[in-house]
């Protein structure tokens, strides 16, 4: 029996999965952040640890019976980083592996034969693809000043920022001056600001981003604006990856959409915008909204490297499983 380990470090946690190679979850870790970029090469490298090694433990396996091990890490982007990635993850007792983007775990769970666009909007966002003949294009995910204009930090900010100009009447009127205001335990905005500028606090949580789409649920036109602002900001993102790919010809182009803002947050506002913007250039897509966990991209590339056909048995298999987590929860 061969066992594959997936893990998939992110801005919030690392998570590792093990399965057998028919796709059977054998064992399972959690732990802190894995994006090097954030916490810093020894932190992200001691989470990934962790995390492995509680999965190791769940599993009763050793990391001599793994097969073949697939990271998937925020922060892996440029050469500068695989430089600093690559050696740190070689410290690990485990004989063979590689590591990509946690971009590519999204593209794999969404597109069965790994080709297509994924686009991510989670805390942070960035969009990349893959041809037929197998070049890659990754673009952002390197903050608003290199271009990015979504994610949840980005949507949170402007969640506020919007709050306090709709308060000062610099913007349209908006529940979110309530919403918000009401989000840091306050009153009113004029509390809010007062507040936060006698403490010097010039940053807000991403959780704020989940306010923006309460609003925009009900109703609320500034909201909406805003969201579908993000939407297009990511149309915008595939439209690039697409042109500077090219050789997609007339065939359908699957377009990925991973990251909680997308899978759990699904603002049909949103979501039409992105797609608006997409087929006003590019009119042969399909959107996919994977149900898998993207740990499970990760396995699946697992599986790739060790020529294990991925069937829809498999599939169904990690479906399920995030499934029961979600019902267990």
């Amino acid at each position: 029996m061969r066992y594959l380990m997936g893990v998939d470090g992110g801005g919030s946690k690392t998570y590792t999965v093990i399965t057998d190679e028919y796709g059977n979850k054998v064992g399972e870790g959690l732990s802190g952040r894995g994006n090097h970029q954030d916490v810093g090469i020894h932190t992200a490298l001691r989470n990934i640890k962790e995390s492995i090694e509680k999965a190791l433990a769940t599993s009763g396996l050793q990391y001599e019976d793994i097969s073949f091990t697939q990271y998937g890490l925020a922060g892996a982007d440029r050469e500068k980083d695989f430089a600093i990635l690559r050696p740190a993850l070689s410290t690990l007792p485990l004989k063979s592996w590689n590591v990509v983007c946690d971009t590519f775990e999204g593209l794999r769970i969404g597109s069965e034969n790994n080709i297509g666009v994924v686009l991510v909007c989670g805390t942070g966002t960035n969009a990349a693809g893959r041809n037929k003949e197998g070049k890659v294009v990754q673009i952002g995910g390197m903050g608003y000043l290199f271009g990015d204009a979504a994610g949840g930090i980005y949507m949170a900010r402007e969640t506020f920022r919007s709050a306090v100009r709709s308060w000062e009447q610099r913007e349209i009127h908006s529940i979110l001056t309530d919403k918000v205001s009401g989000f840091f335990g306050f009153q009113t905005m004029e509390q809010l600001v007062n507040d936060f500028l006698d403490r010097d606090i010039y940053e807000v949580p991403g959780e704020l981003a989940i306010v923006l789409h309460e609003a925009a649920a009900e109703g609320d036109h500034l909201a909406i604006q805003l969201l579908r602002k993000t939407g297009e900001e990511l149309g915008i993102a595939a439209n690039s990856v697409i042109k500077r790919l090219g050789d997609f010809e007339s065939d359908t182009i699957p377009v990925v959409l991973v990251g909680s803002i997308l899978q759990k947050g699904r603002s049909h506002h949103l979501i039409q915008s992105l797609k608006s913007k997409i087929e006003s250039e590019n009119p042969n897509i399909s959107i996919i909204i994977p149900d898998i966990e993207p740990v499970y991209g990760s396995i699946l590339l697992a599986m790739d490297h060790l020529g294990i056909e991925t069937t829809g048995e498999i599939y169904q298999k990690f479906r399920n499983d995030r499934r029961k987590k979600e019902n267990d929860n």
